[in-house]
């Protein structure tokens, strides 16, 4: 299986690394083309009026200073002779819970460009509890599972996977595998005045709005959500 991995914190990311331990038994083919730096929260920002730049670092493995969307764009229509099977994104640090995650988050939106493209794809956040170091090599274990999993089942032309792992305590029992639809509820958004003209965000991720059977709730409670998307 050819594959593309991408995502959003860069090209050095321990998200990035995991995710390619999680693959490594199901590619014939790797490709790896990830942002030079981190590209967070950029949602489907696109570079069309500067020149991208990008670096080779291996075979089939570069880094391209622009968003996680410029990267699909890149390997897709210039740096791969053919494209791949599949293109996945991750494994982000944060989780992309909600529709309101979906629209912001530059590791979906990496995924949801090749899917412009005709390129099916996954996209793989992890979700952090506050105080909890991450163990990445338990999220490449994971991921592996879920992705065997998601690529077992069918897809529309216009759908897309987006796969988020829970953080759960180290003495809790193993995450299961949860298909579920997205949170509709938007996350609480709201401002302190810091001082004339400044103001500071206010938000609890682990706060927000959630639908017993949703996704936020499904992640929160220690299981891996897995969510099929539409573009």
């Amino acid at each position: 299986m050819k594959l593309l991995l991408t995502n959003d914190d860069g090209i050095d990311a321990e998200g990035l690394a995991a995710l390619e331990a999680a693959v490594a038994d199901l590619a014939t083919e790797l490709w790896v083309v990830a942002p030079q730096v981190e590209n967070s929260q950029v949602g489907h920002r696109v570079t069309t009026r500067e020149a991208l730049r990008y670096e080779q670092l291996g075979e089939r493995r570069f880094a391209v200073d622009g968003t996680p969307a410029d990267c699909v764009r890149v390997a897709l229509r210039h740096l791969m002779p053919e494209p791949p099977d599949w293109t996945f994104s991750g494994i982000n640090q944060g989780g992309n819970l909600g529709r309101h995650d979906f629209v912001i988050s530059g590791t979906i939106a990496a995924v949801r460009e090749a899917r412009f493209l005709g390129v099916p794809g996954v996209a793989v956040s992890h979700y952090l509890h506050s105080g909890r170091a991450v163990d990445w090599s338990a999220a490449a274990r994971r991921t592996g599972l879920a992705l065997r999993a998601v690529l077992a089942d069918s897809l529309g032309k216009e759908e897309f996977w987006c796969i988020n792992l829970p953080h759960p305590p180290s003495d809790a029992p193993e995450p299961r595998l949860v298909v579920c639809d997205q949170e509709t509820q938007a996350l609480q958004v709201g401002f302190e005045q810091v001082s004339e003209g400044v103001l500071r965000y206010l938000g609890s991720y682990w706060d927000r709005p959630r639908h017993p059977d949703r996704d936020v709730a499904v992640c929160f409670g220690g299981d891996i959500a897995l969510s099929r998307v539409s573009i």
